[in-house]
């Protein structure tokens, strides 16, 4: 008997190995395929949802940047403002949105798996993530212009705080007109 027993112990131990399969938040999870991603996509109506908030963002920011141009440029003609806004036009026009598109799917294959993607998938599926899906574009328009005034006040400080030390090198250098110059 004394034979078997290191015998039992080592089937014993064997099985006890074989038998442990790890628990599910020790499991490696399955990574999204490159189809995953792009069935997410899809779900997503990305390439029409990345146009309509390139159309939006380029209205608001026409209007925004023409008014923080002529504060800063006084001098600045229409025919100029209208060549800047043609050029924003041709940029949104051009813009790569297919190759963008599958440029992010090794990024989002990084970070999602995929029961992150097939859970994404039933709720951008969903009327919620339908609905999300089709006020993106106006949130994210109303987002720049909610925090514009912010960022410019930001950017101005900055500038002011730049040519403080530009002037501070060379005090002959002329100060960059500012909104606070027209008071």
């Amino acid at each position: 008997m004394k034979i078997h027993t290191p015998l039992l112990f080592l089937i014993l131990a064997t099985a006890s190995v074989f038998g442990q399969q790890p628990s599910a938040a020790t499991k490696t999870p399955v990574p999204a395929t490159r189809a995953d991603i792009l069935r997410l996509f899809r779900a997503m109506n990305t390439d029409q949802q990345v146009r309509e908030v390139m159309q939006q963002v380029l209205a608001q920011s026409r209007a925004l940047s023409r008014e923080a141009i002529k504060q800063r440029h006084p001098d600045v003609t229409e025919a100029e403002l209208d060549r800047m806004d043609k050029d924003s036009e041709e940029i949104a026009r051009t813009f790569p949105v297919a190759e963008l598109i599958q440029d992010m799917v090794p990024v989002y294959q990084k970070h999602l798996n995929k029961a992150d993607v097939t859970t994404m998938i039933a709720f951008y599926s969903s009327p919620t993530g339908k609905k999300l899906l089709r006020e993106m574009p106006a949130i994210s328009a109303e987002g720049i212009q909610a925090v514009y005034p912010r960022l410019q006040k930001s950017i101005d400080e900055t500038l002011r705080r730049a040519q403080e030390k530009v002037e501070v090198q060379n005090p002959a250098a002329p100060a960059p007109k500012t909104p606070d110059d027209k008071k």
